[in-house]
């Protein structure tokens, strides 16, 4: 078999699911889902039709990843976060055809309990701290915590905080990658 899934994981027809990707129990991963290669699906996540996840994704237990979302290759997504995809639901109104996108891009860690506000875009390893609330897009390498989310710093590409010196320059402490920040952009030079 290309993939695991757990006796108790329910797999609908017309999936994709890569080569060496987990799908632990309880979970359910619904009709044109895509998954990558070697992606982890935790316990209990439910995975909406259509979405996909690049390959390397973590999915922990109890996450719900809704119709309009993509995540790029590994991300990271905490116990118990979940994605909105309608910014008005009502449950007498039908309005599955305004579903709105939210692209989570490369490296991004999602904290546990954090709720992503549908039509906000991620960053490339940007880091949303534990049960943060998105109300709006986030940058590259940002650091954001809180309810509403607020921007308080900038994280490199193995999760440490970035120190900017007087020339805009910052090291990673574990892999000694530099970054530099101009205009509130932060980009690894090398």
């Amino acid at each position: 078999m290309e993939y695991f899934a757990h006796p108790t994981a329910i797999i609908d027809e017309g999936c994709s699911i890569g080569l060496g990707t987990k799908i632990w129990h309880f979970s359910h991963i619904m009709i044109g889902a895509r998954l990558g290669e070697k992606c982890n699906i935790g316990q209990n996540v439910v995975v909406s039709p259509e979405v996909i996840l690049g390959n390397n994704v973590k999915v922990q237990n109890n996450v719900s990843i809704y119709t309009g979302v993509i995540c790029e290759d590994d991300v990271f997504l905490g116990p118990s976060c979940v994605f909105t995809n309608i910014i008005n639901p009502r449950s007498a109104v039908n309005r599955k055809d305004q579903y709105a996108k939210t692209i989570v891009g490369q490296g991004a860690s999602i904290g546990a309990n954090s709720t992503i506000v549908c039509g906000h875009n991620i960053g490339k390893y940007a880091f949303i701290g534990a049960g943060a609330v998105v109300t709006k897009t986030i940058p590259d390498y940002a650091l954001v915590v809180g309810n509403p989310a607020k921007h308080i710093g900038w994280m490199s590409e193995y999760g440490h905080r970035l120190n900017f010196n007087e020339e805009g320059i910052a090291i990673c402490p574990e892999a000694n990658h530099e970054y530099k920040i101009e205009n509130e952009k932060v980009t690894r030079i090398k």
